[in-house]
């Protein structure tokens, strides 16, 4: 099993639709990866013939949770799928061997660059599209349309361009900049075609 639910099974596999309660059995397993924009992730059961199980966010909830990180140890009550197990209901979680999530790293003095200050050394606005955007972390990546790279962009640079709230493979336009790790937008406006 590859850990993604093909296309037609997709909608199925994510919605939660309570199953038949006879076909619910007990698996207990770890968090291999949990993607907390698309909202699911994979647990490996600790029985090999059971593989992945489906672990959609809607089953954390109840434990306050919207995600888990890798590691994460999970007992739970799963069905049988069109092409594997899901999780319908989390009984119990385990975080001890959980790999911890960083802190959020303090800018020193001198780390922080705003990009509106690199507005002048930025190229011309080019169409670009979102990637993806993680508003509780406040920054997320756009793809250019001339060669389909990775731009970093930051909360702020949207607001600065009037724009609040963006979903992926929405158009924007964006003057973009060589920064210190990467392409960098420094300046973001509604709409895919060329700003003036």
């Amino acid at each position: 099993m590859t850990g993604v639910p093909p296309d037609g099974a997709r909608a199925d596999a994510l919605t939660g639709d309570a199953p038949d309660a006879a076909g619910t059995i007990r698996i207990a397993g770890v968090i291999k990866w949990f993607d907390v924009t698309r909202g699911f992730g994979f647990a490996v059961a600790d029985d090999p013939a059971i593989g992945d199980v489906l672990v959609h966010f809607s089953v954390l909830q109840p434990h306050g949770r919207r995600s888990l990180p890798e590691g994460a140890r999970i007992e739970s009550l799963a069905v049988q799928r069109g092409r594997g197990f899901q999780a319908r209901e989390i009984t119990a979680i385990d975080l001890s061997d959980a790999v911890p999530e960083p802190p959020p790293r303090r800018a020193r003095d001198g780390d922080r660059v705003d990009p509106a200050t690199l507005v002048d050394a930025a190229g011309p606005f080019e169409p670009v599209a979102v990637k993806w955007f993680n508003r509780l972390k406040g920054y997320g990546f756009l793809i250019r349309a001339a060669d389909g790279a990775d731009v970093f962009v930051h909360m702020e640079t949207l607001r600065r361009g009037g724009i609040v709230v963006v979903e992926p493979d929405q158009r924007l336009s964006a003057r973009v900049v060589e920064g210190q790790k990467g392409p960098l937008a420094v300046a973001v406006a509604p709409g895919g075609g060329m700003q003036e």
